[in-house]
């Protein structure tokens, strides 16, 4: 027996006329694709928990699709706002997320926040030093924000990836409230990105941007609005 929103029974008739009713923008195949994807936020909770037990500070409830990839040095902290969006799943994105989500505070004392309503979708971020996100910033499939340059030339040749030198040479980054950083853009260290500006899709973004501006490029260039 099926119950309607009156908390009156319907009968198969009427259940069948519904379901064409919600069917009829979308083919079986989409619907039941749409159908599998609220499924799939059943294990939101599991991936929750694992960022909890390894140290993420939650400020509210926040959404997981798919499981990100989540570390923390002894001393660093990831902090998450209310209503923060961590999709990592291959299909929570109509672009599709070709990875999970990286969220990495690498060194001791490193903060990576994010408040409330932000979006990510197989976004990357590593800070060494600091990177804080402001409230309804939303990145694009496969955006990338590092603090730090991973790497420190030692010697005549060699390279090494110390996170305590990359703490060093490491400078914050600051993202504003209500931003839009478009998909493989990538936001290096020491920039700050005001509020409401736009980033393109694939843009490098090397200074700052100023609020309610377009920076598109590589390196790029900023665009008065």
């Amino acid at each position: 027996m099926h119950w309607g929103p009156d908390s009156q029974p319907l009968t198969a008739g009427p259940v069948l006329l519904m379901l064409r009713r919600q069917m009829s923008h979308h083919t079986p195949a989409t619907w039941m694709g749409n159908r599998i994807g609220k499924m799939r936020q059943c294990t939101s909770f599991l991936w929750r928990l694992e960022a909890r037990l390894k140290g993420v500070e939650f400020e509210g409830r926040s959404e997981f699709l798919g499981r990100p990839l989540i570390s923390l040095a002894k001393g660093g902290g990831i902090t998450l706002g209310d209503r923060v969006r961590i999709y990592s799943a291959l299909r929570a994105n109509p672009l599709g997320c070709f990875q999970p989500c990286v969220l990495r505070a690498m060194a001791p004392g490193a903060r990576l926040v994010l408040a409330r309503g932000v979006g990510l979708s197989g976004t990357v971020m590593c800070a060494a030093r600091a990177i804080e996100v402001g409230e309804g910033t939303i990145f694009g499939s496969g955006a990338m924000v590092f603090d730090n340059d991973f790497h420190v030339p030692h010697g005549e040749w060699e390279w090494v990836d110390s996170p305590e030198l990359s703490m060093e040479t490491a400078r914050p980054i600051r993202i504003g409230r209500g931003a839009f950083i478009g998909a493989r853009a990538i936001i290096l260290k020491g920039v700050s990105v005001g509020d409401r500006a736009i980033i393109g899709a694939g843009a490098v973004v090397t200074h700052d941007v100023p609020a309610r501006h377009l920076a598109v490029g590589n390196p790029a260039r900023i665009i008065e609005p």
